[in-house]
């Protein structure tokens, strides 16, 4: 079967490429059925392997996407750190932990893999500038975005565009008081916008989207340079692995580069 993606709905710059991989195609190996571009525990290496070769020549990649050991947290990195030349995978160094990069070179691609958390992709509409975010809700609340944006020079960041992929969506992602405690501890605003009372007792239905642009917006963009945050991985289950609802899921990757 063909590998399916989707392709952020921005007016990004023609130099500026950008997906997020999806469920269908790829190589089938337990205990996944398809496109799994994954490295967690359970996963199969093989066919984990296998399906970032297909990806990469699917998309006519120069190189392999620099993935990183995403760890929850607000590590930014250049996206060169984690591009390593592949003469023996058995010596390889592990990934760099971060839970986001950038690049201003061509042929670098910056990644991040998901399965209910955010992805979060930035382009500069006019400068070789780009991003990828891993924007769970530790890291969202922690302030990731925010450090994102700021290896960025001062005068550029209200500029960014921003896309905000397929990730939990709000009538999917419950939460106890403790999560909201976090994002207000660390500055969000909390309303009935981002997180609104759930009939279960005690918990709440939280809105990642709503809480990134929320940081976004602070930062300086404006609402028109937001776009995405349309989907729900747990109910969109022929598109979307979703660690909520499968708890052994695969991963999807979200790539962005410059051509």
């Amino acid at each position: 079967m063909a590998i399916k993606w989707i392709t952020p709905d921005w007016d990004a710059p023609p130099f500026v490429k950008a997906l997020t991989t999806c469920r269908p195609g790829g190589v089938s190996l337990p205990p996944y059925e398809s496109l799994n571009l994954g490295n967690h525990v359970g996963d199969c290496p093989l066919a984990v392997e296998k399906n970032r070769s297909l990806v990469k020549a699917a998309c006519r990649l120069q190189n392999d996407p620099a993935w990183i050991q995403q760890v929850h947290g607000t590590n930014v990195i250049d996206a060169k750190e984690a591009v390593v030349a592949k003469t023996d995978a058995s010596t390889s160094p592990a990934p760099p932990e971060a839970d986001a990069s950038f690049t201003q070179e061509k042929g670098i691609v910056c990644a991040v893999l998901t399965a209910d958390c955010l992805p979060i992709l930035l382009c500069h509409p006019k400068k070789p500038w780009v991003a990828a975010i891993h924007a769970g809700w530790p890291g969202l609340s922690s302030g990731v975005v925010d450090a994102t944006v700021k290896r960025l020079p001062k005068e550029d960041r209200a500029a960014l565009l921003a896309w905000l992929g397929p990730a939990i969506g709000p009538k999917a992602f419950q939460v106890k008081r403790d999560v909201i405690d976090q994002f207000e501890a660390n500055g969000f605003t909390i309303d009935d916008t981002v997180f609104v009372p759930d009939k279960t007792r005690g918990h709440f239905l939280g809105n990642l989207y709503a809480l990134a642009r929320q940081r976004l917006l602070a930062l300086g963009l404006k609402d028109n340079q937001i776009t995405g945050g349309n989907y729900c991985t747990v109910t969109q289950s022929a598109d979307f692995y979703s660690y909520r609802r499968d708890k052994v899921t695969g991963r999807m990757a979200s790539l962005i580069w410059l051509s």
